[in-house]
């Protein structure tokens, strides 16, 4: 499993930890909104699905209890460390 990968190239139902945003590839009103809703380094994150017909966009993520969805242009610009999956006893 790779140490760190962007978002938008993370797994479907992978978990994962976000440890570095480009703020610089993201406007001031977008990087507000995306520290709003929980996005930010150290943040939890699971991808759950992303858009069809070949765009890929939107993706939805998962950010703590909420489910909120990112252009794919974000999500290249966050990166993120994956989780490994744990199974329980």
């Amino acid at each position: 499993m790779p140490s760190s990968t962007t978002l938008d190239l993370l797994s479907i139902r992978q978990s994962a930890e976000v440890v570095a945003i480009d703020w610089t590839a993201i406007s001031d009103n977008e990087g507000r909104r995306l520290r709003a809703l929980g996005i930010d380094v150290g943040a939890p994150v699971e991808k759950l699905y992303k858009g069809m017909f070949g765009m890929n966009d939107p993706i939805a993520l998962k950010v703590g209890r909420m489910m909120i969805a990112v252009r794919k242009s974000h999500a290249r610009a966050i990166s993120v460390s994956p989780v490994a999956e744990t199974i329980p006893a």
